[in-house]
């Protein structure tokens, strides 16, 4: 058994507070949220946001990737950002089960990215759940679209503004609704 709760974490096993390791999870949390109060509260420039942002997820984020604060996320070292990226402002990426953003991807103001979620069980509700989202090259998500934990969002697709997309979206289609169902084959 992998004793590491952040390669554990990785492997979408569920999080407890239980866990021995738990104090560590909580750290970066800790750490995670000063960081990003910090730079909402005093990054000017687009340069000063990237490198705030490249010191919160532990990898320099490529010049050629724009983000407009107020961001938002509650872990940061679990989301990889792509070349020509574009976040526009007050999203929100919940990355405890990991957000993987693809090359040339544009992603629209108040968009939320949720990698986590909680058992049905009323007994077991504080354990988090945790599934990857992988957001393919050249998508498009839309202003206040909402992507649920596991979700892939194909190449070249657009998530319609408002969505809340709870199943993976093909590659080369518009989704919108919800929950989002495919409204275009591009």
């Amino acid at each position: 058994m992998n004793n590491d709760i952040f390669q554990r974490m990785r492997a979408s096993q569920p999080l407890r507070k239980e866990d021995a390791e738990y104090a560590r999870f909580a750290e970066v949390v800790s750490r995670t949220i000063s960081l990003c109060a910090a730079m909402n509260a005093t990054a000017t420039e687009l340069d000063q946001v990237r490198e705030k942002l490249s010191e919160i997820i532990g990898t320099r984020i490529d010049e050629s990737t724009t983000i407009f604060p107020p961001f938002y996320t509650n872990f940061g070292l679990f989301i990889k950002l792509g070349k020509n990226v574009f976040i526009n402002h007050a999203c929100s990426f919940l990355d405890i089960g990991g957000i993987t953003i693809e090359d040339d991807v544009q992603i629209g103001p108040r968009v939320n990215l949720t990698s986590e979620n909680h058992p049905l069980d009323p007994a077991d509700r504080k354990t988090v759940l945790l599934q990857p989202i992988l957001i393919k090259r050249n998508a498009w998500i839309g202003a206040g679209a909402t992507i649920l934990p596991g979700v892939t969002v194909g190449e070249n697709s657009i998530v319609a503004a408002g969505a809340v997309v709870s199943r993976d979206v093909p590659p080369n289609t518009v989704v919108a609704g919800i929950p989002a169902k495919v409204v275009k084959t591009i």
